[in-house]
């Protein structure tokens, strides 16, 4: 998987396959909403099981009830592929 800087036209192009995902200031963000704190943890688990096995590791803000991802490459100063790869992958596991 590349780690080529994406263009404008590419992040439109790739943020229109997922759902829920915004594109904002070079980051890919979504918020999930969940029953109970226990759920929102299993689930930022899970997800981390993931960035840590892609070795690609996006910023997580978790509480009752809500997990909110906001992923980038940061040493292209913006998205890759590998945003949107992981991305799909975080929405797969709901």
């Amino acid at each position: 998987m590349t780690r080529e800087r994406l263009t404008e036209d590419e992040i439109l192009e790739r943020a229109a396959q997922l759902s829920g995902w915004r594109a904002v200031d070079g980051t890919l963000r979504k918020r999930f909403e969940f029953a109970n704190f226990a759920e929102s943890l299993a689930f930022v688990n899970r997800a981390g099981e993931l960035a840590e096995a892609a070795d690609h590791h996006p910023d997580i803000k978790m509480g009752w009830g809500y997990a909110e991802f906001e992923i980038t490459t940061h040493d292209r100063g913006g998205l890759t592929a590998l945003d949107f790869d992981l991305a799909g992958k975080i929405d797969r596991l709901g």
